[in-house]
């Protein structure tokens, strides 16, 4: 049996689609207004003084600190159900599908959160790696659940999850410097 491992944002899709449900799950004002106060927080990142993880963290309790829970997971669904779609780069879907038609054992790998991409990866029969939001009492704590799914965490998620050994070969597909590691584990791969 293969393997193929995807990244998601800029691999499978034509927009990244966290700055995407920003956008829709607030409007377009709620959405300048936010971003304006994670500029601090996004210049400290740009200048490799905090590490991306922590920035995107900061980036989420500006959003959404608070939100009760269902709310948040329902935005979350209808975005990843009825939006996703409109974003996703067919030509690479089609080569993910042609994994799959192959037998390939097919896994997106990502950064971005898992109550976005998980309802999209299921009507597609995907599996799914990526980061998880922590929501307490009900609603969501301003805080991630798991390590941000990117660089080294994606090699750690990868290995976690499966026995890279099990697979004849592995195919690995990535657009960013996020992927390198993931990428390195493949032996064949594909930097778009």
């Amino acid at each position: 049996m293969n393997l193929a491992l995807f990244d998601f944002d800029g691999t499978l899709t034509t927009k990244d689609s966290l700055d995407e449900f920003l956008k829709e799950s607030g409007g377009k004002k709620k959405y300048m207004l936010n971003m304006f106060k994670f500029l601090p927080y996004f210049a400290l990142w740009q200048l490799r003084v905090m590490p991306n993880g922590v920035a995107k963290e900061h980036l989420f309790r500006i959003f959404f600190k608070g939100m009760d829970e269902n709310i948040f997971k329902e935005k979350a669904r209808d975005f990843s159900l009825n939006k996703l779609d409109l974003i996703i780069n067919q030509e690479r879907v089609k080569l993910l599908k042609k994994h799959q038609e192959n037998g390939d054992r097919v896994v997106i790998v990502s950064a971005s959160m898992k109550c976005w991409l998980q309802p999209w990866c299921d009507k597609n029969s995907i599996e799914l790696l990526s980061t998880q939001l922590e929501f307490k009492n009900g609603a969501f704590s301003g805080k991630f659940l798991t390590p941000n799914c990117h660089g080294k965490e994606k090699e750690n998620r990868i290995k976690e999850h499966l026995n890279i050994k099990d697979y004849e070969t592995i195919y690995a597909y990535g657009d960013s410097s996020g992927d390198k590691e993931m990428l390195l584990l493949a032996h064949k791969r594909v930097r778009y």
